[in-house]
């Protein structure tokens, strides 16, 4: 009986230690898998990483190393094959190791590389890290490049951010770890390595940046030198002195956390003052500056940055016209002197695109770059005067106002503003399309008051002018200040039917051996007017230039544009454009004073127009806008049409106003003479090849009441009151 219990005890504790076994396998079947996966992957891991050892142990050294000097020269090309501009180092003098200052070697180790003289080329912990790091984000966010690395890049290599280009460093880096020692390395890499404003290595760095020899720099000079390599156009001092000084405190942090300098030396530097050299000039060609300037800006939008561009070896190939740039750059220097702004702060700038495609043809930002870097194309913001009534215009016509409505040329105040005409010259019932080819200020305040002010802003917004615009009425006469590319931008769209087209000047990128990595895709274009609105404004527009205050931009073949003028004659504007070239051209003092006496948007900018566009348009021949045709009529007395302004004038009749020391209507013998003024400007516009009939012979009257303004120029008086300050003193030459 006992013996029966015993074995029945035994069994129990085998099937018990049986159940908890198979409870044991279920539980941790996962885990154990997991487990398994991980020590696996540590094993694979580590074999990786000793059989990338083991291979990078065995690669052979590089040949010839220390004599091998990289190709350093970037070439910006003109889409004419003319070569604009070559990035060469300002100055490059090899310094050896010894004569380097020992504090400039320890700030470079302990930003660059904590661990060089411990490491075979490459630390793999840190590209393990930054590996991980990168393989998150889907991309390359962050580097492990050690000095010897950057070496690699700098002399075999681009600034391609991907995971071929990082291998390739590597296995370069190992090779030259193999080929010469440490010191040779640091000391190619400091002789080598861009740093900003033309600077290649770090002796030429001192002299461009402090105008002093590398032994002669203090602590502070030395640490900004070592903050560079990271980001050099980021950090130039000459570029933003803010964040220069910032990265010269990091570098400073560091080298005092690795106990490379004493506190009361980090204290001491970090309160230290620079005292920088004059901006050099630092390209051996530079034929096109700010159009190249403006390229360059490109470039780095497009992900190359300055170290790359400039010591790559690409050839950028661009859209620039070279003709057509040297005839601007011509234009501005000869009608600036024959006009007598002969000053410094006299200036002009030009930009012309193609309003079809987007190319970049011509860019001036000044008249002389070594004197004045500052890019009046994109940086400048003013105000341009009556060439901003085609906005005005434009809004107009989208609200289906008519080239051939009538319009009051009159007196007329809107709230507190009460804008005058030229010489006080004003001209009664008019089309609107004579409204615009003389420039009419009282005529475009009625529009915008017509159409509304929110309608012109949106119109303006949707060609491209991006700068602030005031919710006011004198907007109508180009107040508020714009930028030259955004404006002919805008003008743009009046050429091309009403598409906007976004400008740019990068065309291609190819390697020294000749490989494409970049080429420019299709520009962006978006239809914002309609094509009848496009065709009636230029067709508006094509007599300024005829029969208006353009006529001295006139260059014998189809093209349209606007003058501009601002108040005491600051700004003086004029943009137009042919059916394939858009072109504006700003003229004014740096400084915002009054320019020489007589200076308006009809004279120079009118002029430097002319000469740019005659070079430009060359390979177009006369080529003729292709729109439907536009009809511009003769108005006949008591025609019963609209007349914009006239319920206005109904309400205020009992009010009478002074024009010219006469009374504002216009008697039945002064309606006759404007209308057969106005019938000879259309017979011209209407048939432009034709010579114009001699003018019907009509009785005598005043000149004030003429549709145009006599021919003599009028000298402009101020107007009583102003309380906002106008635009536009323009007349007819």
């Amino acid at each position: 009986m006992t013996k029966y219990y015993v074995n029945r005890n035994i069994k129990a504790k085998e099937m018990a230690k049986s159940n908890i076994s198979k409870k044991s396998k279920k539980n941790g079947g996962f885990f154990s898998t997991l487990k398994f996966i991980f020590i696996m992957g540590c094993a694979c891991l580590l074999a990786g990483v000793a059989s990338l050892e083991l291979y990078l142990s065995s690669l052979p050294p590089i040949n010839n190393l220390e004599q091998f000097k990289p190709n350093i020269v970037t070439k910006i090309y003109s889409s004419d094959d003319e070569i604009i501009k070559t990035f060469t180092a300002y100055t490059y003098e090899k310094v050896e190791l010894k004569d380097i200052p020992d504090n400039l070697k320890k700030a470079l180790i302990a930003t660059e590389d904590k661990n060089f003289y411990r490491h075979h080329g490459y630390d793999l912990t840190g590209l393990a890290r930054s590996m991980v790091q990168n393989v998150l984000a889907g991309r390359v966010v962050q580097g492990a490049s050690t000095i010897t690395q950057q070496l690699a890049r700098v002399l075999f290599l681009n600034n391609e951010r991907t995971f071929d280009r990082k291998l390739k460093e590597l296995f370069i880096a190992a090779r030259i770890e193999k080929t010469i020692s440490k010191d040779q390395i640091l000391e190619m890499y400091m002789n080598n390595v861009y740093l900003g404003a033309g600077a290649y290595g770090v002796e030429a760095a001192a002299q461009i940046y402090f105008d002093k020899h590398l032994k002669d720099c203090n602590l502070s000079e030395l640490a900004l030198i070592a903050g560079l390599p990271q980001a050099p156009s980021v950090y130039n001092p000459f570029n933003n002195m803010d964040l220069a000084v910032q990265r010269r405190n990091q570098v400073l942090l560091r080298m005092f956390k690795m106990r490379y300098i004493t506190k009361d030396e980090y204290e001491k530097a970090k309160e230290e003052k620079f005292h920088l050299a004059k901006v050099p000039q630092f390209y051996t060609t530079n034929k096109a500056p700010y159009f190249c300037d403006y390229v360059l800006k490109e470039l780095e939008s497009l992900g190359f940055d300055e170290a790359e561009i400039s010591q790559g070896g690409y050839k950028v190939v661009t859209t620039l016209n070279y003709k057509a740039q040297k005839a601007a750059d011509e234009a501005i220097r000869k009608n600036l002197i024959n006009w007598g702004l002969r000053g410094e702060k006299n200036q002009a700038a030009v930009f012309a695109y193609s309003p079809i495609d987007g190319k970049i043809l011509v860019y001036s930002g000044g008249k002389d770059y070594t004197k004045s870097q500052y890019d009046r194309v994109t940086q400048a913001v003013r105000p341009p005067g009556s060439a901003f009534k085609p906005i005005v215009y434009a809004a107009a016509m989208e609200k289906g106002i008519s080239p051939n409505d009538m319009i009051e040329d009159r007196p007329i105040t809107i709230g507190q503003w009460s804008p005058h005409n030229y010489g006080n010259k004003y001209r009664g019932n008019i089309p609107v399309y004579t409204a615009l080819m003389v420039s009419s200020n009282v005529c475009a305040a009625r529009l915008i008051k017509e159409v509304g002010i929110r309608s012109v802003i949106q119109i303006a917004r949707v060609l491209g002018i991006e700068t602030p615009l005031e919710y006011d009425y004198t907007i109508a006469l180009g107040s508020n200040g714009v930028k030259l590319f955004e404006f002919t931008r805008a003008y743009g769209a009046f050429a091309n039917g009403g598409y906007v087209v976004q400008p740019y000047s990068v065309e291609r990128v190819e390697t020294s051996r000749g490989k494409v990595v970049y080429r420019a895709p299709k520009t962006k274009i978006s239809h914002q007017l309609s094509m009848n609105t496009a065709a009636e404004m230029t067709a508006m527009m094509r007599t300024v230039i005829t029969n208006g205050t353009g006529r001295a931009a006139n260059i014998g073949k189809p093209a349209a544009g606007k003058t501009g003028t601002t108040d005491d004659n600051k700004d003086a504007y004029f943009v137009g454009y042919t059916p394939h070239i858009a072109a504006g051209v700003w003229v004014g003092n740096d400084d915002n004073t009054v320019m020489t006496k007589g200076v308006q948007g009809g004279t120079v900018p009118a002029l430097i127009w002319k000469d740019m566009m005659k070079v430009a348009t060359e390979p177009y021949g006369k080529a003729e806008f292709n729109y439907p045709e536009v009809k511009l009529m003769p108005f006949a007395a008591g025609s019963n049409v609209k007349i914009i302004g006239e319920e206005e004038e109904q309400q205020q009749e009992n009010a009478p106003q002074e024009v010219n020391n006469s009374t504002n209507t216009l008697d039945e013998q002064t309606a006759q003479t404007a209308q057969e003024a106005v019938q000879n400007v259309v017979k011209t516009i209407n048939n432009p090849d034709k010579k114009q009939q001699e003018p019907v012979k009509t009785q005598q009257t005043k000149p004030q009441t003429l549709p145009l303004p006599v021919s003599k120029p009028v000298v402009p008086q101020k107007p009583a009151s102003a309380p906002i300050p106008m635009a536009v003193p323009e007349t007819l030459h």
